[in-house]
């Protein structure tokens, strides 16, 4: 486990309450000083370095492999291959749960998408084991590969996402859309997309007879060591995961994949510890990716502009041999209101790896269809953008009919266009221009996610000197983790940050739930303010029945702790120190325990959700076409903030990605081989600093009592899903055509026909 000490100056943390500061990151000095020890950082006695040999064909068998070749080269101690691959005491093909998916952990000689694992060269260095797995040579019987929306036959999923209906409807579409004055239809097309975290799957796994201890990035240890408990056949007790820390992760490590199980077999097979890091290209295939999507819109319109009808169909894929599609049509379900609403999706099965959770899953690509479609509906009225979104906006959830927060979408709205300057916008495509000639295009996109609670678990000490410890089995991608939970532990205990001492990130403390859905801060944060007003419920009731206590025969609920001490809610001097209560009771410390986790009794009641507006400003250069976002402002209502400075750093990260998202990120696949032509972070192109001019994100105040106890909603992923829209309908704004293809380019913007799909 690891913990950290607070950087900021205790005289400033003392006395005050920590949730709501704006407070240093915990870890920070760590991880600039290197000191922040990642899974690949890890070199336990005796280690061997593995490699995997990846496919270089989508459909087929592997025929043949030069082994022989591999072992004779000089510092390779083995090659695993389907032959000799350790037993296991589950079918890694069985699939259990929506968060569980089928692996590719050499039970055969099939192949079924490109870069899936065909054999793993162990040896002595990292050096050796890559020349080893070069010179394995595969042989393949090849056969067609089923590339693309187009490919096969559709077919409608029984659900889409982990779980969600693959078709909703409420009310009549056809008649909605007949009764419209005015009419859109539009299809708009998004690309796979691949997560690329900065540190990729890495794991160190050893054999301990039969405990296993593995370093290894996981955004949900528990989930991850009972899946290597089935597959492996231990007790998960058996198991120790270690990730304090993750370079990144946006759903990809959320669950076991393909190349971590693999180190684990390979350290079985030699009996020795095994490293295995998968390169960069590698990450393009057995690790996940954003399926690509085709989504039409149909929306119609009275002559006030109010919406009849809004239908969204998605077109997605998903492998050939496992399940998860995107359910992108669902962000229809909660922004706009219409008498008739539809959201339907089908599928066709390619040979790719297998899709997955990825930032926004389904929110992304369905928001930037829908806002780019809201626009185009606005645009066909005649009215301003913004205008028609409010004249259009959702007072309850438009599918369930439940009540939610959106009025605070209304502060969003306000706050942002005053700090971009909105109303200075003409509504007419084309007419804004620079001083330097520059075409300029203003655009709105709303931004909504929902509020996502898994199940945590946290324990919480008072220790004897009176200052506290609080632990939980979560792990911090980046987001901030150590110190804003730490700030909730603090305030559990009613302590100063100084006096608390905070512990996580390894999978034998109680279980941190997922780090995953923007939902781990409300999950484990919840946890751990229940463990700590368990811990000093449990002082209370050993305070008032002391008779040599200030505070004896009082009433508990009379009580309350205050700053390391108990005290009388109507006579503060009437009180002692937890340090006290514990010395006479002749205890070294009393533990407490929470849990977290969603109200279902509230979830039936109330949709849900945070909400936001980002406002975008592109200039585009008329003769080059090049795109150049200069100005993005964002206004985002997410509940109760815990640290202003981490909530600012996750809007700007997902801004960014929205931004990415219009404009950069696509996976090009030879539609020919299968192919991923730019498997790398060279040619797979991102936002970088040039691409950022200036970046807003404002922070809205909310007090949603619903939600859960600490009033928290997440923050990671609702950026993304204003900002791209945005982008996309800033472009129209500039040039007059609506591209509904993404990312856009600059041959989109100077190609003519460029508005069709």
């Amino acid at each position: 486990m690891s913990e950290f000490a607070p950087v900021t100056a205790p005289a400033r943390q003392r006395r005050q309450a920590s949730i709501g500061q704006p407070i240093t990151r915990r870890d920070g000095v760590a991880k600039v000083t290197g000191s922040a020890t990642y899974a690949a950082d890890h070199h336990p006695g005796g280690m061997l370095h593995a490699v995997m040999a990846v496919s270089t064909i989508a459909n087929g068998r592997v025929t043949g492999l030069d082994i022989d070749a591999a072992k004779a080269h000089p510092g390779v101690v083995e090659v695993m291959t389907p032959a000799n691959r350790p037993s296991l005491a589950k079918d890694p093909d069985d699939r259990d749960n929506p968060f569980m998916f089928r692996l590719d952990v050499l039970q055969n000689d099939r192949v079924r998408y490109v870069h899936q694992p065909i054999a793993v060269v162990i040896a002595e260095t990292f050096e050796a084991a890559t020349e080893g797995a070069a010179l394995l040579a595969p042989k393949y019987e090849k056969e067609p590969p089923r590339v693309g929306l187009d490919a096969g036959e559709a077919f409608v999923p029984e659900s889409v996402g982990p779980g969600a209906p693959s078709e909703t409807v409420v009310g009549d579409i056809e008649a909605g859309l007949t009764a419209a004055q005015r009419q859109i239809e539009a299809t708009y097309e998004t690309p796979a997309q691949y997560h690329n975290p900065m540190e990729p799957h890495a794991i160190v796994a050893r054999w301990e007879g039969q405990r296993l201890v593995v370093d290894t990035p996981s955004q949900a240890m528990t989930i991850a060591r009972g899946r290597l408990a089935g597959l492996f056949g231990i007790d998960a007790d058996d198991i120790l995961i270690r990730s304090p820390f993750l370079g990144g992760g946006f759903g990809c490590k959320g669950a076991m994949m393909s190349p971590q199980v693999l180190g684990i077999l390979a350290a079985r097979l030699v009996d020795r510890p095994v490293k295995l890091v998968p390169t960069r290209p590698q990450m393009y295939g057995p690790l996940g990716h954003r399926a690509p999507t085709r989504q039409t819109l149909r929306l119609g319109m009275d002559a006030a502009g109010k919406l009849t009808a809004l239908a969204h169909h998605t077109r997605t894929s998903s492998s050939v041999f496992d399940e998860f599609f995107e359910p992108a049509s669902n962000i229809s379900h909660t922004l706009y209101a219409s008498p008739a609403i539809s959201t339907t999706h089908d599928a066709v099965r390619v040979h790719t790896g297998t899709p997955m959770f990825m930032r926004a899953p389904g929110e992304a690509s369905g928001s930037i269809a829908l806002e780019s479609a809201i626009d185009e509906a606005a645009h066909a009225c005649g009215m301003d953008p913004l205008a028609f979104r409010l004249a259009n906006h959702a007072d309850l959830e438009p599918i369930s009919g439940k009540p939610f927060s959106s009025k605070r979408l209304y502060a969003c709205y306000a706050q942002a266009a005053e700090r971009f300057g909105w109303a200075a916008r003409s509504l007419e495509a084309g007419s804004m221009r620079d001083d330097d000639g520059l075409r300029v295009g203003w655009g709105v996109g709303t931004a909504t996610f929902p509020v996502v609670m898994f199940e945590a678990e946290a324990r919480a000490t008072i220790r004897a000197d009176g200052t506290g410890v609080v632990e939980t089995g979560a792990q911090d991608m980046g987001q901030g983790a150590w110190t804003a939970l730490a700030q909730i532990a603090a305030d559990s205990l009613h302590l100063a940050l100084d006096e608390t001492v905070f512990r996580a990130g390894t999978s034998d403390l109680p279980d941190g739930g997922v780090a995953g859905g923007s939902g781990h801060t409300a999950t484990v944060g919840n946890a751990i303010d229940a463990a700590g007003r368990d811990a000093i419920a449990q002082l209370i009731e050993r305070a008032v029945a002391d008779d040599q206590s200030p505070l004896y025969g009082a009433a508990a609920e009379q009580v309350v702790a205050r700053w390391g001490r108990l005290q009388m809610i109507d006579d503060g001097a009437r009180g002692e120190r937890y340090a006290d209560i514990l010395r006479r009771a002749g205890l070294r410390e009393i533990v407490g325990h929470g849990r977290g986790r969603a109200d279902a009794d509230v979830a039936e009641r109330y949709a849900m959700h945070a909400h936001g507006a980002v406002f975008a400003e592109v200039k585009i250069d008329p003769d080059l076409g090049q795109i150049r976002v200069t100005r993005l402002v964002g206004a985002f209502a997410a509940g109760r903030v815990i640290n202003p400075r981490m909530v600012e750093s996750q809007f700007f990260g997902a801004m960014i990605w929205g931004l990415g998202f219009a404009l950069h990120e696509k996976a090009d696949v030879d539609t020919r081989t299968g192919r991923i032509m730019n498997a790398d972070l060279a040619e797979y192109h991102v936002p970088v600093n040039a691409d950022i001019r200036s970046l807003e994100a404002m922070i809205v105040e909310e007090d949603d009592p619903h939600v859960n106890v600490l009033g928290i909603k997440g923050v990671g992923e609702i950026g993304v899903t204003g900002t791209a829209g945005a982008i996309a309908n800033a472009v129209w704004h500039a040039t007059g055509k609506r591209i509904r293809r993404f990312p856009i380019g600059i041959a989109d913007v100077l190609d003519d026909e460029a508005s069709a799909p």
